[in-house]
């Protein structure tokens, strides 16, 4: 016989929905943490975009995803490339999340004027200046659905280049981690 928590009955769940809109589905989501990444491109489609839709796939063969809208200009980019680089932000990298995030920002090569990088000797990709680690990815699969599409790269090459925290996105802010015993 399966038995409910004790503190069950002192959750009250909303009514149900019919149909769950974007700002529901956001709403829920926002409760879930991500860490923080700058995806980017090198080459002539040189270009950078924040993004915390972002996992492992697959260890073998190494592998990763990504998700984008499809309005996005990284989704032409990306898909135009075929290449890309995955930076996984430090806690102290707010700023650079925001710039890339900056939907005004000045796009192509302009966006990196003031940011530290270096091209990733598999893919030219930008590796950004003081990332925890980066991986340098082929694309090897797309799938698109709904109004974004999911971006599979096999993993050619990856690093680790910090020993601080990760930076964190949750209910709609950037964050810290706050580990005790650490």
């Amino acid at each position: 016989m399966n038995s409910a928590p004790a503190d069950i009955d002192a959750v009250s769940a909303p009514p149900a929905h019919d149909s769950v809109t974007p700002s529901v589905l956001r709403g829920v989501m926002s409760r879930f943490a991500t860490g923080v990444t700058v995806i980017t491109v090198g080459g002539e489609h040189l270009h950078a975009m924040t993004a915390n839709a972002f996992s492992s796939v697959s260890l073998d063969p190494p592998s990763v995803l990504c998700s984008v809208g499809h309005g996005a200009v990284m989704h032409k980019a990306l898909t135009s490339a075929g290449r890309f680089a995955v930076n996984i932000l430090g806690a102290e990298q707010e700023p650079l999340a925001r710039h890339f995030a900056d939907n005004k920002r000045t796009l192509g090569a302009a966006q990196f004027d003031d940011v530290a990088w270096a091209p990733g000797e598999r893919t030219g990709a930008p590796l950004l200046g003081g990332s925890l680690a980066w991986l340098e990815c082929e694309l090897t699969a797309a799938h698109s659905f709904g109004d974004h599409t999911i971006f599979i790269g096999t993993v050619l090459a990856a690093g680790q280049t910090g020993d601080g925290q990760g930076l964190l996105f949750v209910d709609g802010r950037f964050g810290k981690p706050e580990l005790s015993g650490r």
